[in-house]
């Protein structure tokens, strides 16, 4: 039985694509998953499954739009592998100063050094990021919304964000019982 990490990205943003965390729960709890676990309104989940991360996430993707009735793109970590995201962060979390934050943008696959180089040169100012496999982590040195920093790294489709306290409830909820 391997414990996942799921992050379902686009959901309940803006007022669109809303879905209610009690009716994805029940709707995985039917796909045969089990210790279903959500975080936020925001597509966070914890859950059981014997299945290989590929397969659930294709089954995943297409029952929440069958039942929801539009694409909800699913990424997937296993509780060792968000253990490992952790440590391999850069950015110390106990030396943010006021006003900084650190955030995890989660990908399907690796990102290609090639695509990172085929962004946009944009000034994003004192704000970095780091590539690591599947995983870009981010200091923002100054709010989220005035960075150049997002639009840099939007370019690069497919992946979700979450902030660091985020990924630390996550870990919380991925810990053995």
């Amino acid at each position: 039985m391997t414990l996942y990490i799921g992050l379902l990205r686009g959901i309940n943003v803006g007022g669109n694509h809303k879905i209610k965390m009690a009716e994805l729960k029940k709707l995985l709890e039917e796909m045969g998953l089990r210790r279903v676990q959500t975080y936020i309104q925001s597509g966070n989940l914890a859950f059981e499954s014997d299945e290989r991360e590929e397969a659930l996430r294709t089954a995943m993707e297409s029952a929440i739009e069958g039942k929801f009735g539009f694409p909800v793109p699913v990424v997937l970590r296993t509780a060792e592998e968000l253990d490992a995201i952790a440590r391999v962060n850069p950015y110390s979390p106990d030396e943010l100063e006021e006003g900084w934050s650190i955030h995890v943008l989660f990908y399907p696959n690796a990102v290609a050094p090639e695509q990172i180089e085929a962004l946009p040169d944009l000034d994003i100012g004192s704000d970095e990021f780091f590539v690591d496999g599947r995983e870009i982590y981010q200091l923002y040195r100054r709010s989220m919304t005035d960075s150049k920093l997002p639009q840099k790294l939007g370019k690069l489709k497919g992946g979700t964000d979450r902030n660091w306290k985020t990924v630390v409830k996550l870990m919380e909820m991925a810990a053995p019982k």
